[in-house]
Order: structure tokens, then C-alpha cells, then sequence
């Protein structure tokens, strides 16, 4: 009670600081003080404090930002359960993060111990870990585990989204693999959540888990490997006249698609024909001979380049793309995001955005790093999951169509004409999606959605009473709010 009763009355203090007119000296008293009895590998950086706050603060895009007055890097976690915005893999770029304005961040990277318990096939990890941090620890020893779509991500952060992945045709998505966690609550408890502690908020948790807390550390299933733990990986580079070719060669896996078999298609800027071209990624968890069976016709289409290699699993992040991930983790860019969930493959609807895209590079050469990604995964075993094991609305999407603009400065014109065309580009998405109007899987979401939009219509009045039961205040309101009445 003593504990809970501090941590209530630190969290008063940093909102009464906040608001006052010295707020950053008082805050940096507040914060340094040796009242809060911080851990020794705990530390508190503030704007002033050059690459000591910059690097525990500096986000994947800088795009619409929270600000923040102070960081604290928790060693431990009682410390995490004494402040709060928590950040992992700061990868995070929805528009509505920005809504924070001189809070106080804190940074959860230190907590990223992974302990893997062979014998129970288990893994915790905590609440900062990254998929780099996590994947060769599997692999060692002798698991193989779904991620998500780079290295770079906090695991923790994908999988209360959802975690759509390369593997989710065989494993389902990284949340079905979870069996628990610990959440730091807006009054400072630290519970366990899992289906057999507070079930209800377990079920919330997986789908809408940024609206209910911080999450200290999980505990997850480990699978055993596939293929002897190794996986094909078959990169192509088309040029713009075979662009349309390789899109008829996805549209004819409609449905069909093998679970072991998925791709990750980049529309993106060849500085060397200057023009658009196609990367496309294809990985298989299975036999080369086999992976070059099934993708037989794409041999047949001129490519720029094409490289094909055998790996571990816990390599494919790295390798994948022709070694893109190091460029996918930049951090400290301007990225404006949108996207759409896609239960339907269109040939005709991505050359017809292969050549917007050709278009808007001529046009403005200042934004020719930006992308557009078309996951398209597996869905197997996430069909095989009942639709209400978790808040996770949209188990039948196949893809994921993600609009990823970057430029080079601030410029209001550029960033006019990217708001047109993202918003044109979506729609264009939307209209051959196979879903009724506008879905978007949460962790991809870029802020101007309705939340029946993330959620789903049928989850969003559960989902708004675990709010009012767990959060009432709306503490945890800066990452796609759930509604519901604040106070």
C-alpha cells in the first residue's frame, strides 16, 4: 500500500510540475530527487542534455512528434511503475502520439532481457525488446517464434497490435502466441493479465493494449522450427515495363497462397533508370527446391536483379529486401504513413498506383525515398484463431497496403502534395480491398481513422467498457484513443 501510495503521489507532483511556470526546473528537481529512490541503472535526461536525452527520445519518424520536458530510462521494473508516454523500439508513428506535448517520456530499452525456458518451450522478455534483441536467442535455442516486417520494432508494442508477419501462415500473428503480461495500471498497480488473470482485459490487451497501460515484461508460447530452422529468401529488383507482370503473378495467388509462402513488394524511386521500380521479396520456410517451384513464373519476368539465398530464420529480417532492414530502422526521419488492411489481390489497382508513384517522383525529387510497401501474408493459421480470442479485428486480411511518404526537409508544398496523393493512393486501395470501406490494422493506423475503423464495430463497445474499467481517466489516450466519456 506504502509503494502504491507514493507512485500516486509522484505521478500528482509531475502533472502539478507540468502545468506550473517553472515546470523545468521543478520537474528536474522532482525527477532527480533522491526521494524516488531510483534504481542505480536508472537514469533522467533532459531537453539541454544533449545526445543523453536525444538518443532515448529520437523516434523512427519525426513526423508529427510527441514532445517531451523529461526521459526516464527505468533499469528496473518498479521504476517503470513510479512514472509515465512509454516508448520500446520508438517505432511507433501514428499522428495521434503527437498529441502529447511536453510529457515525460519513458524509455523502456533497458528492459530487454530475454529468458527463454527450453523445457516449458516459453520465452519472457521485457517490455523494451526489440526482434533483434529476440530472434537469435530463438534460434539458439532451437524455437523459431513469428515477428513482424524488420528488426527494429519492440516486440512487445507489435503484438498488442496484432503482429502480421512473414510466419503468420504457419504460427498465426505474434499476439496468438502470447500468454501473458505484466501492466503497469494509470494508478500505479502492477498486475498480472492473461486468460487466467483478468481474462476480459487479456482479451483488450491483444488488439487495443496501448489503451490500457504500460507493459513491464511478457511471457510467450515457442514453436518448434520449420524446415530444420532454416528458410529460402528470393529477392527481385523489376524495372517499371515488368512491374505489371510481377503484379499478375501475385493477383493469381489470390487465396491460394501456401501458408510457408510470403511476399513483401516495395514500389520505391531506381535512382539508376531513374523512374519506379518493383523490390520484391519473396521468403519461403521451406526447401529451395520447392520455393523455386511455387515461384516459377516470376523467373520468367525481366528482372534489374535477383539474389537467392538459404538462411536461418532468425537471419531472414536481415537479409531480406537485398539487405534493406538497416534503411527500413533509420531513425530520425520525416515519414508520413497511411494504410489499409486488403482481403482481395488487384493487379490492375497497384500498377495503377506503381504509376502514380512514377509520376510523383518526376515531380518532386526532394521526396523520392518515399515507399509504398504491399504486405501480403498468410492468413492460414490466423483464420484457424476464432475471431474473438483477441481484439484483434481483422484475422481475414491478406494484406497490408502501407503509404510511406519521406522527403528530405520540411516543406510545406511538398508536404501538401503528399497528403493528396496518400489520401488519393488509400482510396484507390480501398476500392479493390474486398472490404466494405476503410479497415486498417491498428499499429499501422495514421490517426485520421474512426475507431470502428481500427477496432472494428463489433469489438468497440467491450473494448470502451474494459476502458472505463481499467483506465476511467484516460491516461493512456496518445495511441489511437478508444471513446468513451472522459472526465
Amino acid at each position: 500500500m506504502q509503494l502504491l501510495v507514493s507512485i500516486t503521489f509522484l505521478l500528482w507532483q509531475i502533472s502539478e510540475v507540468v502545468c506550473s511556470e517553472n515546470s523545468t526546473a521543478d520537474l528536474r528537481y522532482l525527477l532527480t530527487s533522491v526521494t524516488n529512490r531510483w534504481a542505480t541503472n536508472t537514469t533522467v535526461a533532459f531537453p539541454g542534455d544533449g545526445d543523453k536525452f536525444t538518443n532515448v527520445t529520437e523516434r523512427w519518424t519525426v513526423f508529427k512528434p510527441p514532445t517531451y520536458v523529461a526521459a526516464v530510462s527505468p533499469g528496473t521494473e518498479d521504476d517503470v511503475v513510479k512514472v509515465f508516454l512509454a516508448t520500446g523500439g520508438r517505432h511507433g508513428y501514428g499522428t495521434t502520439l503527437g498529441n502529447l506535448h511536453n510529457g515525460v517520456e519513458i524509455d523502456l530499452s533497458r528492459l530487454n532481457k530475454v529468458s527463454i525456458n527450453k523445457s516449458a518451450g516459453t520465452m519472457t522478455i521485457g517490455g523494451g525488446t526489440t526482434f533483434a534483441d529476440v530472434v537469435h536467442p530463438v534460434y539458439e535455442a532451437g524455437f523459431q517464434t513469428p515477428t513482424g516486417s524488420c528488426s527494429c520494432p519492440g516486440m512487445v508494442g507489435v503484438t498488442i497490435g496484432a503482429g502480421v508477419g512473414r510466419s503468420s501462415g504457419v504460427f498465426g500473428l505474434v499476439q496468438d502466441s502470447l500468454i501473458s503480461v505484466r501492466l503497469v495500471l494509470a494508478d500505479g498497480r502492477l498486475i498480472e493479465v492473461s486468460e487466467k488473470s483478468n481474462s476480459d482485459l487479456f482479451w483488450g490487451v491483444r488488439g487495443a493494449g496501448a489503451n490500457f497501460g504500460i507493459i513491464t515484461s511478457a511471457t510467450y508460447r515457442l514453436h518448434p522450427q520449420i524446415n530444420n530452422g532454416q528458410a529460402v529468401n528470393l529477392d527481385f529488383m523489376f524495372p517499371l515495363d515488368s512491374a505489371s507482370a510481377y503484379f499478375d503473378v501475385i493477383e493469381s495467388y489470390n487465396n491460394s497462397l501456401p501458408p510457408e509462402l510470403s511476399s513483401a513488394t516495395v514500389i520505391l524511386y531506381d535512382e539508376t533508370s531513374n523512374s519506379a521500380a518493383v523490390l520484391a521479396n519473396w521468403v519461403y520456410l521451406g526447401s529451395e527446391e520447392r520455393a523455386r517451384a511455387l515461384l516459377a513464373p516470376l523467373f520468367k519476368i525481366r528482372a534489374i536483379k535477383t539474389a537467392i539465398s538459404v538462411v536461418p530464420w532468425s537471419e531472414v529480417l536481415a537479409v531480406a529486401g537485398f539487405n534493406i532492414d538497416p534503411i527500413l530502422c533509420e531513425t530520425g526521419k520525416i515519414r508520413a504513413i497511411y494504410s489499409t488492411n486488403v482481403r482481395n489481390i488487384s493487379a490492375s489497382t497497384y500498377t495503377n498506383v506503381l504509376k502514380k508513384m512514377d509520376s510523383f517522383y518526376q515531380q518532386y525529387p526532394n521526396a523520392r525515398e518515399s515507399v509504398i510497401q504491399l504486405e501480403i501474408y498468410p492468413n492460414q493459421k490466423t483464420l484457424s484463431v476464432s475471431s474473438n480470442f483477441t481484439a484483434y479485428p481483422w484475422r481475414d486480411a491478406l494484406g497490408n497496403m502501407i503509404i510511406n511518404f519521406s522527403w528530405l526537409e520540411r516543406n510545406q508544398t511538398t508536404a501538401d502534395a503528399v497528403q493528396k496523393l496518400a489520401l488519393d493512393i488509400r482510396k484507390t486501395f480501398v476500392d479493390t480491398s474486398g472490404y466494405p470501406g476503410l479497415s486498417v490494422y491498428v499499429n499501422y493506423a495514421y490517426g485520421d481513422e474512426a475507431p470502428d475503423q481500427i477496432y472494428g464495430k463489433d469489438n468497440l463497445p467491450r473494448l470502451e467498457r474494459l476502458k472505463g474499467i481499467w483506465d476511467p481517466d484516460h491516461v493512456f489516450r496518445y495511441s489511437n484513443e478508444l471513446p468513451g466519456r472522459r472526465p
